[in-house]
Order: structure tokens, then C-alpha cells, then sequence
């Protein structure tokens, strides 16, 4: 499945930096981990920025790696 900024949320920020969730409904955790699965929230996630991903076989931490243009990526975490 793709994304869904419906399933996207802060929990917290300060100082320039956001803490967000998201529910991953159906997809795995190496999908929304792949590159530019997060590309259309790219105006809102920063480079730094952690993620706490729930998804259907599992949770995971990701953090938000500075890239150019409209592309995101993650760095696992744990």
C-alpha cells in the first residue's frame, strides 16, 4: 500500500525538531522504510526529525536523513 498522511501525526516539537507516528495499516516494516515512501510529507519532515512506525508485523524507529528536492529518506534506528 502507499502512503497516507492520514496516518501521520506528531507527538510532540520543539526546538525544530518533531516527533511523529505513523500507522502503517497494511504495509510491512521494509516498506515504509524503502526511500521515498514518506516523498509526499517531504514539506513537513526534516532532517532529524525521529519516527515511530507501527506497522502490520511490527514497530520500528526511523530517523529523517537530510536529502535534496522532494525525496525522502530513513535511517533505521531500531
Amino acid at each position: 500500500m502507499a502512503f497516507s498522511v492520514r496516518n501521520l501525526s506528531v507527538l510532540a516539537y520543539a526546538n525544530g525538531f518533531t516527533l511523529w507516528h505513523y500507522k502503517a495499516v497494511s504495509d510491512v516494516l521494509e516498506q515504509v522504510g524503502d526511500r521515498g515512501f514518506f516523498a509526499a510529507a517531504s514539506d513537513m519532515l526534516t532532517a532529524g526529525d525521529i519516527m515511530m512506525v507501527s506497522a502490520s508485523d511490527g514497530a520500528r524507529l526511523l530517523c529523517i536523513t537530510p536529502t535534496s528536492g522532494t525525496d525522502v529518506e530513513t535511517l533505521r534506528l531500531a
